[in-house]
C-alpha cells in the first residue's frame, strides 16, 4: 500500500534521478557495493569472510581517511603489510639489473684471467720444453712456483708481486749459474754471493724491469676490477634489502591501497604523491649515491687501463716470451759475467772428476736459447676476448650512475605503481581523486624536513648506510690505486717509480707502441767486491715467505732503493742463468 502510494507521488523518472544521485549523496553511498574491492582483494590470496558487501562507515580506519569504506580494520592491516611487500618487492625488481650485471661480469672476468693464467703456464711448458728438453723439465719447478705465487697473488692471497719475480730470478740465477758452470761445485753461501753481484751486472738488460711493471699492473688491474665486481654485487645486495619504517608503511599504504578501500581499486597515486612517498622511504639509501658514482667510475676507468696499457691478455702473453729473451740476452754474455761473479765472490771449487773450463767451453754443444716466432706464442682464452668483455662491461656500468638517489623516480615511472605525470587531475592524491598540491621534496636524508607524506628522523642516520658507503669508499680507493699500478695492500712495495702522481701507469709504457720510452732512474754501479751489497735472503722455497706476515722486513725508508735493487738483481740473475741453457 505504501509502496503504491509512493510510485503514484513520485514518477518513475524522478526515482531514476534519486536512485543516480545516491552514488554522491552522503547517507546514500553507504549502501555502495564494494564488489571490486572484493574482488581485488580475493585475487590477492586473501579471504574475504572480513570484508564487507557494501560501504560502511570509516571511523574504525587508522591509516585512511575516516570516510565511508570498502575495509574493515583487519583488512586495512592486511593492506598496509602488502604495501610493505610491495614496496620491497619493486625495489628488488628495480635492483636486478644492477645484481645480474655484477654477478654475471664477475664470473666472466675471473674465469677469463685464470685460463690466462694457466693458458700463460701451458704455453711456457710447451715451448720450453720442446726447444730444451730434460734441461728445462729439471728446472720446470721454478717456473712453476712463479705461477703458483701469481694465482695466489690474483686470488686474492697477501703475496707480493715485487717479492714473487724478484725470488723467481735469484732461483732462476742459481740453477743457471750451476748448469752454466758445471765443473764447480757451489755451496749455498757462494750462490747467495752469486745473487748479491748479479743484481749489479744487470746480465738480461732492460726486460727483467719491463716484465715486472708488465705483469705487476695487469695483474694489480685484474684482481682489483675482480674484486670491484664482487664488492659492487655484495653492495647491491645488502642495499636492496631494505626494512621500511612505521612511518614508511603508512605512507605506503595511503597511496597504494586507500584508493581500494575507497571501492576505487583502479584509481592510481599521483605521480608527485607516489615520489614524495617514496623519496622518504629511500632517504637514507638515495646518500649512497655519491659514493656510488665514484665506485662506478672507477670500475669503468680500471677497466679502460686492463684494455689499454695494463692488458692482461699482453702481460701473460709476454711472461715467457720476455723470460727466453733475457736468458738469451744472459748468454751472449755469460763469460764477462761469469768472470765478474769469480772476481766478486771468489774461485769456487773445482767438482770431483771435472776440469777447469771456461763457461763458453762448458756449454758449447747445448742449444742456444732464443726468442719465439709469433705462430709459437701463447693464445689468449679460447673463443673470450678481453677487448669484448671490457665493452660489454662498459655498456652495463654507464646507466648505473645515480641508480640508488633515482630509485624512487624508476618505481614511480610504472604505470602499476603510479598515474603518468600526465594525468594529474584523475588520480589519488591522499585523500580522494584530484589534484596533488604539494612540491616534492628534494633527495637525500637533510632533504626530507619538509616531506607532507613522510616523517623521518634526520638526528638518527642509518647505520646499514653508513657502513655501505665505508665499503665503497674502500672499493674505489682500490681501483684508483689499482689505475696507476699500486696494490693498497703493498703500497710501499708495489708502487712503479714515478707513479706518486696518479699518472706513473703511462710513464712505464715504453713495451706498448706508440708511447714514449722510458729510461731508468738509475745507472749501473761497478761490481767491487769489497762493497756490501745487501744482507743475504732467507733460503726458504716456501711461498708463505712472500705473505706480509712474514717476508716484509724492509723499512719504509730503504724500500724505494729495495725497488732499484731488487730490478738489478732479477738482472743479474738471469746472466748467471744463461749458460745453464747452452
Amino acid at each position: 500500500m505504501v509502496s503504491r502510494l509512493y510510485a503514484q507521488k513520485y514518477p518513475p523518472v524522478l526515482l531514476c534521478t534519486l536512485a543516480a544521485l545516491s552514488w554522491t549523496w552522503g547517507p546514500v553511498t553507504a549502501s555502495r557495493s564494494c564488489s571490486e574491492t572484493r574482488h581485488v582483494y580475493a585475487e590477492k590470496g586473501y579471504s574475504t569472510n572480513t570484508a564487507p558487501l557494501t560501504q560502511i562507515s570509516g571511523e574504525h580506519l587508522r591509516l585512511c581517511p575516516q570516510d565511508y569504506t570498502c575495509c574493515s580494520s583487519q583488512m586495512e592491516e592486511t593492506l598496509a603489510h602488502q604495501s610493505e611487500t610491495d614496496f620491497l618487492s619493486a625495489i628488488d625488481d628495480t635492483s636486478q639489473f644492477l645484481l645480474t650485471t655484477f654477478t654475471q661480469r664477475h664470473h666472466k672476468f675471473d674465469e677469463f684471467f685464470r685460463e690466462l693464467i694457466d693458458l700463460s703456464e701451458k704455453s711456457m711448458n710447451q715451448m720450453f720444453t720442446k726447444t730444451y728438453g730434460r734441461l728445462f723439465t729439471q728446472n720446470a719447478n721454478v717456473f712453476q712456483e712463479l705461477f703458483v705465487e701469481l694465482r695466489r697473488y690474483y686470488s686474492g692471497g697477501s703475496v707480493s708481486l715485487t717479492e714473487v719475480l724478484s725470488e723467481f730470478w735469484s732461483r732462476l740465477v742459481e740453477r743457471v749459474f750451476s748448469l752454466v758452470n758445471p765443473q764447480y761445485q757451489f755451496s749455498d753461501e757462494y750462490l747467495e754471493c752469486v745473487n748479491k753481484h748479479a743484481e749489479q751486472l744487470q746480465p738480461f738488460g732492460d726486460l727483467p724491469r719491463k716484465l715486472g711493471l708488465q705483469v705487476s699492473r695487469a695483474f694489480i688491474a685484474a684482481r682489483a676490477l675482480v674484486q670491484g665486481l664482487a664488492t659492487g654485487r655484495d653492495i647491491v645486495n645488502k642495499a636492496a634489502k631494505l626494512s621500511a619504517g612505521a612511518g614508511c608503511v603508512r605512507a605506503l599504504m595511503r597511496q597504494w591501497y586507500c584508493p581500494l578501500c575507497r571501492g576505487m581499486p583502479s584509481l592510481r597515486p599521483c605521480h608527485a604523491l607516489c615520489l614524495n612517498v617514496l623519496k622518504g622511504c629511500l632517504a637514507n639509501t638515495a646518500d649512497l649515491d655519491t659514493e656510488w658514482n665514484n665506485f662506478i667510475d672507477a670500475l669503468y676507468q680500471v677497466s679502460e687501463k686492463l684494455e689499454g696499457p695494463f692488458n692482461m691478455e699482453l702481460a701473460a702473453d709476454s711472461i715467457s716470451v720476455k723470460v727466453s729473451e733475457a736468458i738469451m740476452h744472459m748468454q751472449e754474455n755469460s763469460i764477462a759475467t761469469s768472470t765478474k761473479v769469480f772476481q766478486g765472490c771468489g774461485s769456487p771449487r773445482l767438482a770431483p772428476g771435472r776440469s777447469r773450463r771456461s763457461p763458453k767451453e762448458s756449454g758449447g754443444n747445448r742449444r742456444p736459447f732464443r726468442t719465439f716466432s709469433p705462430e709459437e706464442k701463447p693464445t689468449t682464452a679460447a673463443g673470450t676476448n678481453l677487448d669484448r668483455l671490457v665493452s660489454e662491461l662498459k655498456e652495463r656500468l654507464r646507466p648505473m650512475r645515480g641508480f640508488w638517489v633515482s630509485l624512487p623516480h624508476t618505481i614511480c615511472n610504472d604505470k602499476n605503481m603510479a598515474a603518468d605525470v600526465t594525468n594529474e587531475d584523475r588520480c589519488w592524491n591522499g585523500q580522494t581523486r584530484g589534484r596533488y598540491l604539494p612540491d616534492v621534496t628534494g633527495d637525500g636524508l637533510m632533504s626530507q624536513i619538509n616531506n607532507p607524506e613522510v616523517e623521518v628522523d634526520m638526528a638518527r642516520p642509518d647505520v646499514r648506510t653508513r657502513q655501505l658507503i665505508m665499503e665503497l669508499r674502500v672499493a674505489t680507493n682500490r681501483l684508483k690505486h689499482a689505475q696507476a699500478g699500486q696494490d693498497t695492500d703493498f703500497m710501499d712495495s708495489e708502487v712503479e717509480e714515478g707513479s706518486g702522481s696518479g699518472g706513473g701507469g703511462e710513464r712505464y709504457s715504453d713495451d706498448w707502441p706508440g708511447y714514449r720510452p722510458y729510461s731508468p732512474p738509475y745507472s749501473k754501479p761497478p761490481l767491487n767486491p769489497q762493497t756490501p751489497i745487501k744482507p743475504p735472503r732467507v733460503r726458504d722455497r716456501t711461498g708463505s715467505k712472500w705473505n706480509r706476515s712474514k717476508g716484509r722486513s724492509i723499512s719504509a725508508v730503504s724500500r724505494p732503493a729495495f725497488f732499484s735493487l731488487a730490478v738489478l738483481f732479477w738482472l743479474s740473475v738471469m746472466v748467471t742463468v744463461a749458460p745453464m741453457w747452452r
